[in-house]
C-alpha cells in the first residue's frame, strides 16, 4: 500500500504546478466545454483519462464513480476525458452507459501535445489520472490504476 501511495504522490516540480489547462473539448453532443469549468472551484478535481477498450479503464472506472458519488457534494469531483475522440464517440458513449457513470465526460482527440496540457509531463497511456487541488493547481499524476484509499488519504492530507 505504501508503494501505491508513493506512486500517487508523484509530486510535480514547482515549475510544473500550473493552473487548470486551457483546453476546449467536446461533450458527446458536440458542445464545446472548457476543461477549466470543472477544475478548481473550491473542490479537488480528479481528471480520469480513459479509452473505451482499455482493459484497466474498464476494470477501474467504477471506483472513480464511487469516489465521485461520495465526494461530489462535499470536497471533490471527477471529470472523465476519453481519448477515443469524436469519430469513436459512440464507443465512448457505450463505455459511459455500460459503467453507469454520472460524472461529466468529454472527448479529446489522441494528440500528445493536447494531452500534455493537463500537466505532469509526457502522456504515457490510459488510464492516467491528474489531481488538481481546490485552487485548480495540478498537484499529482497517477499512471495506471488509482486506489481509492490512496486517493482518499492524499486528499485528506491536503495533497501531501
Amino acid at each position: 500500500m505504501r508503494l501505491l501511495f508513493l506512486l500517487l504522490t508523484l509530486f510535480l516540480p514547482a515549475s510544473a504546478i500550473a493552473a487548470a489547462p486551457d483546453l476546449t473539448l467536446r461533450d458527446f453532443n458536440g458542445a464545446e466545454r472548457h476543461v477549466s469549468e470543472f477544475i478548481g472551484n473550491g473542490k479537488w478535481t480528479v481528471v480520469a483519462i480513459w479509452e473505451h477498450d482499455c482493459p484497466i479503464c474498464n476494470a477501474e472506472i467504477q471506483t472513480m464513480e464511487f469516489f465521485h458519488l461520495d465526494h461530489k457534494d462535499k470536497d471533490a469531483i471527477v471529470l472523465g476525458v476519453s481519448i477515443d475522440g469524436w469519430k469513436k464517440r459512440d464507443l465512448a458513449r457505450d463505455f459511459v452507459e455500460r459503467h453507469d457513470l454520472s460524472f461529466p465526460n468529454l472527448l479529446i482527440e489522441m494528440k500528445i501535445e493536447e494531452l500534455m496540457k493537463f500537466g505532469g509531463g509526457m502522456f504515457y497511456g490510459t488510464p492516467t489520472f491528474f489531481i488538481y487541488n481546490p485552487a485548480g493547481k495540478i498537484v499529482a499524476r497517477q499512471i495506471g490504476p488509482l486506489p481509492i484509499d490512496a486517493l482518499e488519504n492524499f486528499i485528506a492530507g491536503g495533497g501531501s
